[in-house]
């Protein structure tokens, strides 16, 4: 059983709709436990900035499944949601991204599987919900995720409150 770490964002068709039926989907999997949800957090986009505001949250999750089969089964969601890949960092019905698979390294060059993520640390919407759920995570070298959290780049993230 693995503990993982999974980053969502959207920033079409109803994103926070998008990010809870994705998180619905992944719950449903036999081999996967939800263990907490982080609030979800409006962002600028982190590439073209001729598109809308991005809404990320992050997961954690217990799962029996390798990272090759997780990503798959991510993959699979983004697809059935509708995601369609026009433009590198563009808009995006759900993006599903393996974050941090407890103090695991992956590299898998096909299909270009990298873990921890090769940008987590640097980008604040993904380290700020990852540490309100696991603020106690530590990174394959030993050091505890928070100290990233001073190195990464900011970009004017703000906290949503959503209707219960």
């Amino acid at each position: 059983m693995y503990r993982v770490l999974i980053g969502l964002g959207s920033n079409l068709d109803s994103p926070v709709h998008q990010i809870k039926t994705a998180i619905e989907r992944i719950s449903s999997h036999a081999c996967i436990s939800m263990v907490k949800c982080s609030s979800f957090y409006e962002s600028l986009p982190q590439g073209p900035q001729d598109q809308n505001s991005f809404i990320n949250a992050v997961i954690a999750l217990d799962t029996e499944l390798e990272p090759a089969a997780l990503l798959a089964f991510l993959q699979s969601i983004e697809q059935s949601q509708g995601r369609i890949k026009t433009r590198h960092w563009g808009e995006r019905t759900i993006d599903l991204d393996i974050l941090f698979i407890e103090n695991q390294i992956v590299d898998i060059q096909l299909p270009d599987l990298i873990i921890p993520h090769p940008h987590a640390l640097t980008r604040d919407f993904v380290l700020i919900p990852a540490l309100e759920i696991a603020p106690d995570w530590r990174l394959p070298d030993g050091t505890l995720l928070s100290a990233a959290l001073s190195n990464c780049l900011k970009h004017d993230l703000k906290k949503c409150v959503l209707p219960d």
